[in-house]
């Protein structure tokens, strides 16, 4: 099936699939029907079974799936196992707690760089990553083949540092800026992938307010 046939909610279910397949890999479990495995998720076996069909045949009747094969296939379908260089810009608390501590080449992310404007942190490294002048964005993303881009700068930066990555090559944008944007009719193969913290934690206000 054609990607753009395949829905957002069964792209999006994906990433959960392939997290819940790690752990029962680490378990040491080898097969799984879809019934247990949507017991885990909290999906239907109907629903693994329709999801996973999406993509081709990878269960057999009466066996299950093995786990390991599905955890590779999923990979695969996610592009996980195609290595894309990254950058990350501003170097704040946000930006530093992610290049500390989120795994980026599990997501098929190497980050090759990471920006910011304080000079004090210009020259030097983040867990092997270094800091960069983001006065020479522009230039670098001309020199380099870069994919992706982390967006951890100030709000109000982040429409016009949106734009100059587009301009210059970037294919999708990590934006943990709290500013929605997209990249516009001109740049329709442009991805930008907003998360918003405060958002699910209101989320959360509504539910537990509802007891």
């Amino acid at each position: 099936m054609k990607r753009d046939k395949i829905s957002n909610a069964v792209i999006r279910r994906l990433p959960r699939y392939c997290r819940h397949l790690a752990a029962l890999r680490r378990e040491g479990v080898e097969r799984i029907s879809s019934s247990a495995l949507g017991d885990k998720m909290g999906l239907t076996a109907s629903q693994i079974r329709q999801d996973l069909s999406c993509f081709g045949e990878f269960g057999q009747q009466g066996y299950g799936y093995n786990v390991g094969t599905l955890y590779q296939e999923i990979r695969e379908i996610l592009h996980l196992n195609q290595q894309k260089e990254g950058i990350l810009i501003g170097v704040g608390n946000l930006g530093r707690a992610l290049l500390r501590n989120f795994r980026f080449a599990d997501s098929g992310i190497h980050l090759a760089a990471a920006f910011d404007v304080a000079p004090e942190c210009i020259g030097t490294e983040v867990n092997g990553v270094e800091v960069l002048d983001a006065a020479g964005l522009a230039n670098y993303l001309d020199d380099h083949d870069i994919s992706v881009a982390v967006l951890t700068l100030p709000a109000r930066f982040a429409e016009e540092t949106g734009r100059l990555l587009i301009e210059h090559g970037i294919r999708g944008i990590w934006n943990f800026t709290s500013v929605d944007f997209e990249a516009g009719e001109d740049h329709a193969d442009v991805v930008v992938e907003s998360l918003h913290f405060s958002d699910s934690l209101r989320v959360l206000s509504y539910l537990i307010g509802a007891f």
